[in-house]
């Protein structure tokens, strides 16, 4: 009787370990294009992107399906299967109709800052994502046995992604530590204290940041002085070496997060979350997500073109090549799951396309809100606009009852004028958004991005190549397929090695694991799979 009971769960011990992996691994690299995939690729070692592409399932042609393609949406639709008219997190911050103020995505004044950080810095919950993360799901299907973290430089890279019953998230303080909130806990735990004893990032800030490889392999880059880049921390120019420590000693250890060090620094608390919290070491699932920010920092303020992004993606090849060996070693070659994507992509600089003459410009955003409220003053002696952010036009509709105005003619009005400005290619207002249909690929995008208690009342979209940027640098945001089309990457457990030209959306990730280790959908997600990824 004994040995059959041992047998009987011996069996299901392996049928179990067969369904579902010991870890999931989660990356996002913040603003990356796929097209760096091949740009850089002759310079990546075999051991980092180049392995996980090999050896795994690369999706070339994956895309985001709304506006605006911003950060904090971008990671709430990678891990929920679904948009921003669903999961409501439509922006980074976003102007509140309620509370007439703006509001940040993981703002949580009912929350406190647990460790070395700032009082706001850690007044931060899941608490406006409106939909189950397929981390919730996974947390619920293993009766929370099975443990969530996420861990990232931004405080929203970490939050959204490891969703509502998460048992940490981690994210990097001015202070030059990490910290959370009381949302996860009464105290941070002590491995985490322990490693921010260390001060890590003083050994990278002491360093300083120079070119990693010979200049000569920067060739796909532009030169390193070049007239689209910004200057970090008011260097006389953008030009290396870098002396971080004279930045760190002016500002603060935020300085880390626009280099490639900010990288390296989370993948050494990666590599510590897993060892101390012995994520993947028994066979109740596991889930790690990992968003890399830096990158996003350094392509803000340098570009796309820049030799500072280059070495930042040639740092982060290494660094995912050791961390890919780091989980060979800890949980096993053949026990975890692994995708990686980006929650955006980014623009080419409006000025370097014009200087190519391409006649397109930068624009400034807040000159768009101040025309906007001149137009008003000057149409109808009343500034009838609330806010201008993220392409979203709020109007006061109280003011403009008030005024003895109808509505509708004031709105087409502003339609009108939006119209003259030599960057809108269209103006759409909640009417149209909400009754979209198929015709309309762009209003499609708007409308996946459009929640009608949270949005404004027009949303303009401009003509592709302009950017509501700087002349420097970069930015994102756009339903245009230069913004949209991000790395989509999966590899490891049971996952077949191949690849695929067909579109894809990034809303499929999620519904795709579910199904991959048997766990329910999230809420949100409409469960549609990507189908190669089952094939034997």
């Amino acid at each position: 009787m004994k040995k059959t009971l041992l047998v009987s769960l011996l069996i299901t011990q392996i049928i179990f370990s067969q369904k579902r992996p010991k870890l999931v691994v989660g990356i996002v690299v913040d603003q990356m294009r796929m097209e760096y995939l091949y740009r850089f690729q002759n310079d990546f070692s075999n051991d980092g992107f180049k392995r996980i592409m090999s050896n795994g399932f690369t999706f070339h042609n994956a895309h985001y399906n709304y506006m605006p393609t911003y950060t904090a949406p971008g990671h709430a639709s990678i891990y929920t299967g679904t948009t921003p008219s669903v999961h409501g997190i439509v922006s980074n911050e976003w102007y509140s109709k309620t509370n007439e103020k703006e509001r940040y995505c993981t703002d949580d004044e009912t929350v406190t800052t647990l460790g070395d950080g700032t009082k706001q810095e850690g007044a931060m919950s899941p608490k406006n994502l409106l939909a189950t993360t397929i981390t919730d799901e996974l947390r619920m299907a293993t009766n929370f046995q099975g443990k969530v973290i996420g861990i990232s430089i931004k405080d929203r890279g970490a939050i959204l992604p490891a969703g509502h019953f998460a048992n940490w998230a981690f994210w990097y303080s001015k202070t030059g530590n990490f910290i959370s909130s009381s949302f996860y806990g009464d105290k941070l735990p002590e491995w985490v204290t322990s490693f921010n004893a260390k001060k890590k990032y003083i050994d990278y800030i002491n360093q300083g940041w120079n070119l990693y490889k010979p200049v000569e392999t920067y060739n796909e880059s532009d030169p390193d002085d070049s007239p689209y880049e910004g200057k970090l921390y008011g260097v006389d120019k953008p030009v290396f070496p870098y002396d971080l420590k004279s930045m760190y000693q002016k500002n603060d250890a935020g300085v880390l997060r626009n280099t490639p060090f900010g990288n390296s620094l989370l993948a050494d608390f990666a590599k510590e979350a897993i060892e101390k919290e012995n994520l993947g070491k028994d066979e109740v699932t596991d889930f790690l997500a990992i968003s890399f920010s830096s990158t996003d920092y350094v392509g803000h303020v340098l570009g796309a073109r820049s030799m500072e992004l280059q070495d930042t993606y040639l740092r982060l090849d290494d660094t995912l090549a050791d961390l890919l060996k780091y989980l060979d070693e800890k949980v096993g070659k053949n026990n975890y799951l692994l995708f990686l994507t980006a929650d955006h992509a980014c623009a080419e600089n409006s000025m370097f396309l014009k200087n190519k003459k391409y006649n397109v410009t930068n624009i400034d955003y807040k000159e768009v809100s101040k025309s906007l409220k001149k137009f008003s003053t000057d149409t109808f002696g009343e500034d009838f606009v609330n806010n201008y952010s993220s392409f979203n036009v709020f109007l006061n509709k109280k003011k403009i009852k008030e005024k003895g105005l109808v509505y509708q003619d004031v709105e087409q009005a502003f339609k009108n004028y939006l119209m003259t400005r030599e960057h809108v290619q269209r103006v759409y207002n909640e009417d149209e958004i909400l009754h979209a249909c198929n015709n309309d690929f762009y209003l499609n995008m708007i409308a996946n991005g459009y929640d009608v208690t949270q949005n404004g009342e027009l949303v303009l979209l401009d003509k592709p190549g302009y950017m509501q940027y700087m002349a420097t640098g970069t930015s994102h945001g756009s339903p245009y397929a230069y913004d949209t089309h991000a790395p989509l990457l999966f590899y490891g457990w049971n996952i077949p090695k191949g690849e695929s030209h067909t579109k894809k959306y990034i809303t499929q990730i999620a519904p795709t694991l579910a199904q991959k280790i048997n766990i329910t959908f999230p809420n949100g997600t409409k469960c549609e799979v990507l189908d190669e990824l089952f094939k034997k």
